[in-house]
């Protein structure tokens, strides 16, 4: 009696299925959501300067139910995204705090809703040009610390898979798009715009990384 040796088949990884396809989604369209409103309203809004004023002040006045609506939906989309981001990276390293903190930055656009930000620089129309922090505006802007530091964490920890999966440019770039971010954030007393563009860039390299983690390996 003969015995056939089969030598075991190993798969390469798979473009990710379609149920965390339909989650990262979430990931993919949260930033140019939020940043299109965002763009919409501050333009449309009588009063608004991007240079003097940050988006989430769209949430005071009497329209700012549209923005309260937009931090509330992001705030969904990031953290359907993440349990998208945790299937599409299975067993990868980054699989375990990539999530976590894709899930933490969701959870800020919802404390954004709640904790409304402080008028302040002529907005809404009449409000006083310096800004007074009350306790709702202090938590907003905790918040979105803590959310910011959390996206920033999450790009450098997913940059560890996007390599394994022979991404390399996006890697790198994974790792240096927190510092860019980090640094609007740190002229954002020279300009308000220097933060709204910090804050857009982190949003927008997300749906990038998270399109490019939907596709699947290099060959």
């Amino acid at each position: 009696m003969t015995h056939t040796l089969t030598t075991p088949h190993t798969t390469p990884a798979a473009p990710a299925r379609p149920a965390a396809l339909r989650a990262l989604a979430g990931g993919m369209v949260a930033g140019p959501l939020f940043m299109a409103a965002g763009l919409a309203q501050g333009f449309g809004r009588e009063g608004f300067d991007f240079t003097q004023n940050a988006i989430s002040q769209l949430a005071l006045g009497e329209a700012g139910w549209i923005q309260t609506v937009n931090f509330v939906l992001t705030g969904t989309l990031l953290i359907v995204g993440a349990a998208g981001l945790r299937r599409a990276l299975g067993g990868d390293p980054g699989s375990a705090w990539g999530p976590v903190l894709l899930g933490v930055f969701g959870a800020s656009f919802w404390a954004a809703a709640v904790f409304p930000a402080d008028a302040g620089a002529g907005f809404p129309a009449g409000a006083p040009d310096t800004t007074v922090l009350s306790a709702h505006g202090t938590v907003h802007m905790a918040a979105g610390m803590v959310g910011y530091l959390a996206l920033c964490g999450a790009f450098l920890v997913v940059a560890r898979p996007l390599a394994a999966r022979g991404h390399r440019g996006w890697a790198i770039a994974s790792r240096f798009v927190p510092v860019a971010i980090l640094a609007g954030f740190a002229t954002s007393a020279v300009t308000v715009l220097a933060f709204t563009v910090g804050a857009g860039l982190g949003l927008l390299w997300l749906a990038a990384v998270t399109a490019r983690l939907a596709i699947g390996p290099s060959n």
